[in-house]
């Protein structure tokens, strides 16, 4: 049988940095630490290291320690003995058991408690571990963490075992955050819409236009590669199939009924409407006729429509002036029939 690594996509220096890393430290029968922001890809990375081991045919074993209270993660990581406590009928075997002869992933490792730190560090240390009930066993598992959390600090602080770290520290992979590799975006961004194209069993992803890569390109990206991949499947979901994409939705909560944020004494001076008293108002809902939503339709777009007039149909100055983000007022203009003539376009 022919297990291969997971696919990871990207060429930007720092990423093929951190790759090269990889494949030097994943043949070593020593434990590793991936720290990372969320969303890099931590998990993918130690499957990696697994898959690029001696230890590829053997589990690779994943557990969140985050995820479950000390007690539970006591027993879902060591076992337990039948009778060891209320409920425990049979006996059950730890994770770190069932990945004898491979490799126990621990996500979050940081949120351990300092008894599960104690005992992990036998593990390491020793290749022993004592199932909940007193049952000892030896494994034989090569150990790979993972965090977002300054491990160091925490150790300092008497928040983490020190000894612990220095064994599981034998290497460490540092995963740069996608605001450090930009030229990944645009590959990654295509990845996921031919991914969410398939899903959604469209014939073909017609691409994205400058001003959605432009817009892919600058923003900051917390959420790394998960928040880019959410991002560009929900906009693929809700975008025109037959037409280039060019609205990316980065905020789901976006929403021009959401509640803005009070304007402060500079940007309400910033206002055009604020600087010239005698800017024309829209009209009252009350003026237009039809149904209740036929008038907020019509004093939507008569907003719009004043606010593009007092500023010149710059759609920018538009968009401040509003309190809307730019692609949020252009998804709006879009949706009145109102981006204007190419020729007063800024």
């Amino acid at each position: 049988m022919t297990v291969t690594p997971p696919s990871l996509l990207g060429e930007s220096p720092a990423f093929l940095a951190t790759l090269t890393h990889v494949s030097r430290v994943a043949p070593l029968e020593r434990p590793v630490l991936v720290i990372g922001e969320r969303g890099t890809g931590k998990e993918l990375i130690a499957a990696r290291l697994h898959y690029l081991s001696q230890r590829w045919d053997r589990p690779f074993v994943k557990v969140n320690c985050a995820a479950l209270p000390e007690s539970l993660l006591d027993s879902e990581l060591f076992g337990h003995e039948a009778g060891a406590f209320t409920g425990a009928t049979r006996r059950q075997i730890g994770r770190i058991e069932q990945a004898d002869g491979g490799t126990l992933f621990l996500d979050e490792i940081a949120t351990a408690s300092p008894a599960v730190q104690e005992k992990l560090l036998r593990a390491v240390e020793y290749g022993e571990i004592e199932r909940v009930g007193g049952r000892t066993a030896t494994v034989d598992v090569r150990v790979v963490g993972a965090t977002n959390a300054d491990l160091p600090a925490l150790a300092a602080a008497g928040r983490f075992r020190a000894d612990l770290l220095d064994r599981l520290a034998f290497d460490v992979v540092t995963l740069p955050p996608l605001r450090a590799r930009p030229d990944d975006i645009p590959p990654l961004a295509e990845h996921f819409a031919h991914g969410m194209v398939r899903e959604l069993q469209r014939p073909l992803f017609p691409g994205f236009t400058d001003d959605a890569l432009d817009r892919l390109r600058g923003h900051d990206w917390p959420g790394n590669v998960r928040e880019l991949r959410n991002a560009v499947e929900r906009s693929v979901a809700a975008a025109d199939p037959d037409e280039p994409l060019d609205h990316i939705v980065l905020d789901p909560f976006e929403s021009p009924w959401r509640p803005a944020a009070a304007p402060t004494a500079r940007t309400e001076a910033a206002r055009p409407e604020a600087a010239s008293p005698q800017a024309k108002a829209p009209a009252p809902a009350s003026t237009f006729d039809g149904g209740i939503l036929d008038q907020v339709r019509a004093f939507e777009a008569s907003i719009l429509r004043d606010a593009l007039e007092r500023n010149r149909f710059n759609q920018r100055q538009t968009a401040e002036a509003l309190g809307l983000g730019y692609h949020q007022l252009r998804g709006m203009l879009k949706k009145h029939g109102l981006i204007p003539p190419a020729h007063l376009r800024p």
